[in-house]
């Protein structure tokens, strides 16, 4: 079984690792929890629970042998917008069906699907989720009141400006303090975790030296339970199914996306090899079973596995035992954190915005100015100003459009000829021109795939060249490397119009184009004895189906040249023509 495998090889330093490393991870995914659920609008137990649960049912049954997971970045303006619109109780829900989704995708075997999202669609919507993210804290880090959260960017940012007045300058110490010790705790002593050194000695300089002056968690949210909630199964229909059914696929898209991103990254830092599908299916699992006690959605943590592999983690035992630890630092220690500040949450959601940007690589892109810039930009600025729905519908149908289009570019239909000249008798395009062409013979060179956007060009790049009628065509499709129903459309369209004069000839045609043509029965209406591996093997059939008497036989090739030539010479000509290839 694949879990035996991530556990081999295993001894007594490998559990240490382990321990070690869940340990470490676990005291940094407690403010991180805490956090990600205040600003998805949610109580911050909700994260607490969700770090537990989620975080121990990943790494148990997920596909990587290093993956964390719980609440991240990602999701918050998604659950916010959630909450915002249908609640909380309905976010649970969702959740749930994006558990199930998750787990269907994973059983179908659809892992790899999600790795087709272009590239700026990804760096796009997540350096757009990392702007959200990071002006939703300032309101946090200045201490302003009586703000109101909106789903809309702009309403959020002119509500930190209405409200500037109120700035709190405690607040602003607290956070300006643990910024500091979040930015250089991790150069200072890289092994101890800088957010939580930046909550704890920022909470205590607030409650010593200007106790109530800045709102905590305990004054906004009360106090944090000190146990797991009971389980709790939300009532669910099919009104409610259809309603919620579109945030669920949004979750677990992008819940898939950075599960298997993370998975990624941490193959590269390890030498190793996840299994995706199972990954996706213990995703699923855990975003099924976490709403039930109360937690929001989760995903794989690439940070936290980052720091997962670097504490020296060997199997997924670290990410259980991180869930562990999380859960004993609740039942005991869960009363203390009434009193850390909110000011103190802001900056490290910041930090997680900063390094979550993609910053390096959206200027590198950005840089390019070519369409994936244009796709990269129109998904960053939809998911900072709409939503995050809306960018990846549009980015990805902008990406396919745009690809489409340079697909079609790169498929070519151009008019050849022999070259005589040439010690192989080589057919070439620069061989055709107003002044030499052949009256009777047409040789295409068709390159590139035979597709819906490249298939109206191929018809009208044919049907414009020749403005005579041919005895012979022949399509050279070597070079073809697919066809679909519409090239198929077309190229039947073309056989229909040239079988009434003459004959169409194909040489060279691959597998995938062939299996099409023989699926629609377009090889027997173009005739068996019509395909050819070779160029030479079509163009000398296609001699032998020509009158003698006619002009075929011109050594030239040429429109202007032709003559009526002996037979001996048509014979002399077509044996010298034909031996070039």
């Amino acid at each position: 079984m694949f879990i035996d495998k991530r556990f081999h090889p295993y001894s007594l330093g490998s559990f240490r690792k382990d321990l070690l490393s869940g340990l470490i991870v676990g005291v940094i995914a407690i403010p991180l929890g805490m956090a990600f659920a205040i600003a998805s609008g949610v109580k911050p137990e909700y994260g607490i629970y969700t770090t537990i649960v989620a975080g121990i049912l990943i790494s148990l049954l997920g596909g990587s042998k290093y993956q964390i997971g719980g609440p991240t970045g990602a999701f918050i303006p998604i659950l916010f917008g959630i909450v915002m619109t249908y609640g909380y109780e309905n976010l649970l829900i969702a959740g749930f069906m994006a558990g199930i989704i998750l787990t269907l995708m994973g059983v179908f075997r659809l892992g790899s699907l999600i790795k087709w999202i272009p590239r700026p669609v990804t760096i796009g919507f997540t350096a757009g989720i990392a702007v959200t993210i990071f002006t939703g804290q300032i309101a946090s880090f200045l201490g302003l009141t009586g703000i109101k959260k909106h789903e809309e960017f702009i309403l959020n940012l002119k509500e930190i400006l209405v409200h500037l007045n109120s700035i709190n300058l405690f607040s602003v110490l607290t956070a300006g303090i643990c910024l500091m010790l979040v930015l250089l705790t991790p150069k200072v002593a890289p092994k101890i975790p800088g957010p939580l050194i930046g909550l704890l000695v920022s909470t205590v300089v607030a409650a010593i030296w200007y106790p109530g002056q800045v709102a905590t968690i305990g004054t906004a949210y009360g106090e944090i339970p000190s146990t797991l909630p009971q389980l709790h199964v939300p009532s669910i229909n099919l009104e409610i199914i259809l309603k919620l059914l579109k945030p669920a696929i949004v979750i677990a898209m992008l819940g898939g996306i950075e599960s298997l991103l993370s998975a990624v990254v941490a193959d590269g830092m390890t030498n190793s090899r996840h299994n995706s599908n199972k990954e996706l299916i213990g995703q699923g699992i855990a975003n099924m079973i976490t709403p039930l006690f109360g937690g929001i959605p989760a995903t794989g943590a690439l940070a936290r596995t980052a720091t997962n592999i670097k504490n020296g983690a060997v199997s997924p035992l670290s990410g259980i035992t991180h869930g562990i630890v999380v859960l004993l630092v609740l039942l005991f220690f869960a009363s203390k954190a009434s009193y850390i500040p909110l000011a103190s949450m802001a900056p490290i959601l910041m930090v997680v915005a900063w390094n979550m940007s993609e910053r390096k690589v959206f200027a590198h892109i950005a840089k390019t100015k070519s369409t994936d810039s244009i796709v990269l930009l129109v998904t960053f600025v939809l998911t900072v100003f709409v939503n995050l729905t809306t960018a990846v519908e549009i980015g990805l149908v902008m990406s396919a459009i745009l690809f489409v289009k340079r697909m079609s570019d790169v498929t070519t239909t151009a008019k050849a000829l022999p070259n005589l000249q040439h010690r192989q008798g080589k057919v070439e395009t620069s061989m055709v021109s107003d002044t030499h062409d052949c009256p009777q013979i047409s040789i295409f060179n068709v390159e590139g795939p035979l597709f819906f956007g490249a298939a109206q060009t191929f018809e009208k790049t044919i049907m414009e060249t020749i403005n005579y009628h041919p005895k012979i065509l022949l399509l050279r499709m070597s070079k073809v490397p697919l066809m679909d129903t519409t090239g198929e459309a077309i190229l039947a369209s073309i056989v229909k119009h040239f079988s009434k004069s003459g004959i169409v000839l194909i040489s060279g045609l691959n597998p995938q184009p062939e299996s099409v043509l023989k699926k629609t029965g377009l090889v027997d209406v173009i005739g068996k004895d019509h395909f050819f591996e070779h160029t030479g093997e079509a163009i000398q059939y296609g001699l032998s189906q020509i009158n003698e008497n006619k002009c075929l036989g011109c050594k030239h090739f040429a429109f202007r040249e032709c003559k009526q030539l002996s037979a001996k010479e048509v014979v002399e000509n077509r044996a010298k023509l034909t031996a070039t290839f």
